[in-house]
């Protein structure tokens, strides 16, 4: 298999990733009207000072965890925005009580807020089942 970086480029680090992963982070929860308490609780639960350095900032040294969390969400955001044509219908969808068994009547962001990388985990299975992705 072709290795996808050619070998004269180095591969991005976690500190080139931060800037884009916050700024897609952050306006994800602008579009999906998360709290400050629930964007926290969607990156790991950094501490106060170093969350709101990243909102302000859009950088900083921003761990592993926090990265793969962000992945997920733009996952779910995607997958959210090829189901569903209407912007307000995508975006609304994580607030809406949903019965399917990963949700047992409670929403996505229920689900996402329960504070493990394993809940954005199951979400992003559950949507991408539904496109037909498993």
């Amino acid at each position: 298999m072709m290795n996808a970086t050619p070998a004269h480029l180095p591969l991005p680090t976690r500190r080139d990733l931060a800037a884009p992963a916050l700024k897609a982070f952050f306006n994800i929860a602008q579009r999906w009207g998360l709290s400050a308490e629930q964007e926290r609780r969607l990156l790991g639960s950094p501490g106060r000072s170093t969350f709101f350095r990243w909102k302000r900032d859009l950088a900083g040294a921003v761990p592993g965890d926090a990265l793969e969390r962000i992945s997920y969400l733009l996952g779910i955001y995607k997958a959210l925005h090829i189901l569903f044509p209407d912007d307000a219908q995508a975006d609304g969808w994580v607030r809406r009580p949903n019965s399917a068994p990963p949700f047992g009547g409670t929403s996505a962001l229920d689900r996402m807020l329960g504070g493990r990388v394993a809940d954005l985990y199951v979400v992003r299975e559950y949507l991408d089942a539904q496109r037909g992705w498993n």
